[in-house]
């Protein structure tokens, strides 16, 4: 098998990556997240921004910036809707914030979190059609919660 070499631009970006990846996994986030958007400036395969963003989108997870990790999941979904993992996080952060939603006794809260319950379910619905192995505790909360009927997996 013959490996096709790669131009300089597409091992810059992949170096970016790399980088990237290895400051994220000892939790240099500030670090990571620089080379990640390093490697968007020069990455043009969607494929290859769909990962960075993906993992853009963990970071401001693991540090509690909800909206930006929602913001860079979709943005890596827009790329490449093969991305059963960005569709569970946006789930887990939909069922994490409906639950807070849960403690407060008014109404509207109420409303809320049945409608951030309800997004979740949506997502995890979809990430279980892309990996039905997968997510085996999303699966059982939408069945205990009347949420997944036999068409959707």
């Amino acid at each position: 098998m013959k490996v096709l070499p790669a131009s300089k631009q597409e091992k810059e970006a992949f170096s970016y990556y790399r980088a990237g990846m290895a400051a994220q996994g000892k939790g240099r986030y500030a670090e990571a997240l620089q080379n990640y958007y390093e490697a968007l400036q020069v990455e043009e395969d969607p494929y290859d921004r769909s990962y960075t963003l993906y993992n853009i989108g963990l970071i401001y997870g693991n540090t509690g910036k909800y909206t930006q990790a929602l913001e860079f999941y979709h943005q890596a979904l827009a790329l490449n809707s093969n991305l059963p993992q960005a569709l569970n996080n946006i789930a887990v952060i939909y069922h994490s914030q409906a639950l807070r939603a849960q403690t407060f006794e008014e109404d509207e809260y109420t409303e809320l979190s049945k409608e951030l319950f309800d997004k979740a379910a949506q997502y995890w619905i979809q990430a279980l059609k892309l990996a039905p192995d997968n997510y085996p505790g999303a699966r059982n909360w939408l069945k205990v919660t009347g949420r997944l009927r036999e068409n959707d997996s």
